[in-house]
């Protein structure tokens, strides 16, 4: 580990890992045992335009807690605990390998490898990668619904269709309220201006999408998006890191003021874990080339660590 960063965390013990901070690495055919397991991708439903213009991700993601690696068992202040409880098992299963030509191999693949980790009884941890990401994955979790959706973007991704492709980053959540197991549609921190048009949100609306806008978190905070979650529900959260302000989340291909706070976005999390059941989570959009000094990256760090930790408590308590 190269600068002051890599320096800090061999002062308390942390050596070159692979695995998010130091968990241990497993096949996807070997996850016994496992509450919660991080797969990466680095991309998968490209448009011509841009590629996997976020291939780096994961590893960017995973390079941001390395410093952390041999820090597991020390005290995490924004759980008031250690990432892991005692007796929890969370593992790291790489990631997949996605080809920028086949991208319908490529919902394939991942597809089937969250259906392994779903299969083993873990809750998968997707990073990655853009955000078309989510729609094989919730494809996977067809037996495992209803689900409500908690989707956290600065953007809402109703499109029906960009530039020929219904199944890219803009289509997300249109895609998700196709499918039958998926109940309900929570979205929070939309703002700026991105790809939808008056058209596609009045058809989010019509199909029954409740918006928590950016600018609503920022007078009222994220109460009411978590009134909206059922006692008891299963939920996706899918979280677009540009949701976050770009103060702190530089790293996104489009920056946009006004964004939600890191505190914001982990309460939300942790509050949904106290009402509900979260089955999947996924991290996506990070895009290295467009970090500043490493932030971006150790902000997506320290919330990812953040959300294992309320996962494997979850799990554990189940």
């Amino acid at each position: 580990m190269a600068g002051k960063g890599g320096a800090l965390g061999a002062m308390f013990g942390a050596g070159e890992v692979a695995g998010f901070m130091g968990l241990p690495e497993a096949r996807l055919d070997a996850l016994d045992g496992a509450q919660v397991v991080v797969l990466g991708a680095p991309g998968c439903t490209p448009y011509p335009t841009v590629g996997f213009y976020c291939a780096g991700g994961p590893a960017a993601i995973r390079a941001g807690a390395a410093a952390y690696a041999a820090n597991l068992a020390h005290m995490n202040f924004d759980l008031g605990a250690p990432v892991l409880p005692y007796g929890a098992k969370a593992l790291d299963a790489g990631d997949l390998a996605m080809d920028a030509a086949d991208a319908p191999g490529n919902r394939d693949r991942l597809r089937a490898a969250v259906a392994q980790v779903l299969a083993a009884g873990a809750v998968p941890v997707l990073i990655g990668g853009d955000d078309s990401l989510p729609i094989p994955m919730l494809e996977a979790l067809a037996g495992h619904g209803p689900l409500t959706i908690l989707q956290i973007d600065a953007h809402i991704d109703w499109r029906d269709e960009v530039a020929g492709e219904r199944w890219g980053l803009s289509s997300t959540m249109r895609r998700a309220s196709e499918m039958g197991h998926v109940r309900q549609i929570i979205q929070v921190g939309s703002r700026g201006i991105g790809s939808a048009r008056p058209g596609d949100h009045q058809a989010a609306l019509d199909a029954g999408v409740t918006f928590v806008p950016a600018r609503e978190v920022a007078e009222s905070g994220i109460a009411r998006a978590l009134s909206l979650i059922p006692e008891g529900a299963k939920v996706v959260i899918c979280l677009d890191v540009d949701a976050l302000d770009p103060s702190v989340m530089p790293a996104v291909i489009g920056r946009t003021a006004g964004g939600l706070s890191y505190w914001q976005v982990f309460e939300l999390i942790a509050g949904v874990a106290k009402k509900a059941r979260i089955v999947a989570f996924d991290m996506v959009e990070f895009m290295p080339e467009r970090d500043v000094d490493g932030q971006g990256a150790l902000v997506a760090a320290q919330l990812l660590a953040g959300t294992i930790g309320i996962l494997a408590r979850q799990e554990m308590g189940k």
